[in-house]
Order: C-alpha cells, then structure tokens, then sequence
C-alpha cells in the first residue's frame, strides 16, 4: 500500500549522511535501497516499506508517507528495492551512518514502524537507535526455515534472499535492545502466531487483533486508529485506550467482517452463523452474510 495523495515532490540526493540534516527534505540513494526524508516536527516515524509497496517502481514515496506528514510527523523512509526483507549490504549500514551522524538526536522521539517485511526491518534496525520505539504489523521473526520451520509463505522471494548471513538473521535477537515494541497480529493466522510468541519478551506489548489477517495494517487503517496509535506510542511506548476506542469501527470494515464470517463459519455452529449473519446484515448487506445464512436453510 503505497500513499500517492499528497505527496511532495521528489527529495534532492545528498551523498552521505553528513551532508544530511533535520531541516530539509533529502534523499540518499545506493545501489539497494535509499533513504527518503521529509522534515516536521521533533517527532520522527521511520517508516519501512513492504512486500507490496517494493511491486512499485523506485523512485516512490516512503510507506505511510502522507498520512503520517498529514499528521506533522518528521518522516523517515527506509527503502528497499527488491522483496529482500532489507537484508542486503546498504539497508542497515545507511540507518547506521545517520546514527553515527548525530541526525537522530535532533528528534525528542522516534518511532520506527512496519508491516510485515518491513516490520521484520523495523524491530531489527531500530537496534541502531537507541531509545527507538517500533510499531510492527505482523511481523515476521525471521524467514529462515531453520529458526521458524513453521513460516512457510512468500516461497519465491524467500529463495531469491540472504537467510544465511548472520547479522539481522533473527529478530529475536533484537529484542533486548529496543526501548518498546507494540506488536499487531492476527492470532488466528498460525503463521503469524507462531513469529508474535516467538518474539514475546517483557518489552513487547502483544496486541492480537483476530480477523485482520496478515494485512492488519488495512484494518488498522481504515478504523482511523493508526493516528491514536502513533500518539499513544510516541507518548507511552504502548498502544492505549484511544487506539481501541479506534478500533470499535472494525465491525464496518467489510475485510474484518468477511474474515470474522468465514471464522464462524468454519467452526460449524449453526447458532452462531446465524447470529453472526444477522448482526454483519443490520450494518450492510453483506453477500457473504446472506450466503451463510442461505447455506444454512440449504438441506
């Protein structure tokens, strides 16, 4: 998902971090993946790119882009070029050299956030920002099916990766070094549940959010809860009651609804299909709802 309202025009490139500074607009670009800076206020997300967003063609904007300007954060985006999971020779070094640099100590909090791969990016790299926050939507631990035999999805692009080299291999490892982490996931999703439990640790605020699937940034999104998320966790380092206040509107979100559906129906309860059906129908009328409760009248 990539935000194209909005957008502001391409960055200038600066050659190095050094020539790189919180009060304008820049891009640093390397032969993997780029750096794309959009100055606001004191308050920095770092926003990753993901397996969807890497189908477009570079130069695009950062994931989140505008709706995280159109909330005056300072952005920052982490790009990579390839379905890679942002391990490749640029990715972790160009993070590192704005660290080195001093550029992150210009923000009063910095909250580094993804989905999926780039989730995965995000708990690791926040490692080279000490007092970093990461908000990650299900997050895969590791693709490595040695450590997570149980991840056995995105087959192509993890063939076509690095899992054997071992620096940012596991985001586990990460974990002991990052201030506060806010994990969303889809329980009901194994794989998803196998990489939360693995990456469970006192620092970690597991935030399940059954019927989302592995998209739950979608449903996020369209309840309008990711600005009372960003909020709570810059404020707190933890998702709060303004996000789950938000979250009260996933019942209108016709891909909560559909997966909720299909849930219910599955488990083969009669009452309860009907039960489901009848309340998804008083809110719109669903086919899938009217298909449920149609199967049930069918001998």
């Amino acid at each position: 998902m990539t935000d194209t309202a909005d957008t502001p025009p391409l960055p200038p490139i600066v050659p190095d971090a050094s020539s790189a500074g919180p009060a304008a607009a820049f891009r640093i670009v390397a032969p993997k993946a780029a750096l794309w800076f959009q100055p606001g206020s004191r308050q920095l997300v770092v926003s990753f790119d993901n397996l969807a967003t890497v189908d477009d063609p570079y130069p695009r904007p950062p994931w989140l882009l505008a709706r995280l300007m159109a909330e005056g954060y300072a952005v920052l985006g982490v790009q990579t070029y390839a379905k890679d999971w942002y391990r490749n020779p640029d990715a972790a070094p160009m993070v590192q050299s704005l660290a080195a640099s001093g550029f992150f100590r210009h923000f009063d909090r910095v909250v580094f956030i993804g989905a999926s791969m780039g989730a995965f990016a995000a708990i690791n790299l926040a490692t080279l920002v000490p007092g970093a926050a990461v908000i990650a939507f299900s997050p895969q631990s590791t693709m490595s099916s040695t450590i997570a035999p149980f991840e056995r999805r995105f087959g192509w692009a993890v063939r076509k990766s690095d899992w054997t080299t071992p620096a940012f291999l596991d985001a586990r490892d990460a974990l002991p070094q990052v201030a506060q982490i806010v994990l969303l996931y889809d329980g009901r999703v194994s794989e998803d549940l196998g990489h939360a439990r693995r990456l469970t640790a006192p620092n970690v605020q597991l935030v399940r959010i059954d019927h989302s699937t592995h998209e739950a940034i979608r449903v996020v999104l369209k309840c309008a809860a990711l600005p009372p998320l960003l909020a709570e966790v810059m404020q707190t380092g933890k998702a709060g009651p303004a996000f789950w206040q938000a979250m009260r509107a996933r019942r209108t979100v016709r891909k909560w609804a559909r997966a909720l559906m299909e849930a219910v129906v599955a488990d083969g309860h009669p009452a309860r299909i009907r039960a489901t059906a009848t309340a998804l129908l008083r809110q719109e009328d669903y086919l899938f709802a009217q298909t449920a409760l149609r199967d049930l009248r069918t001998p």
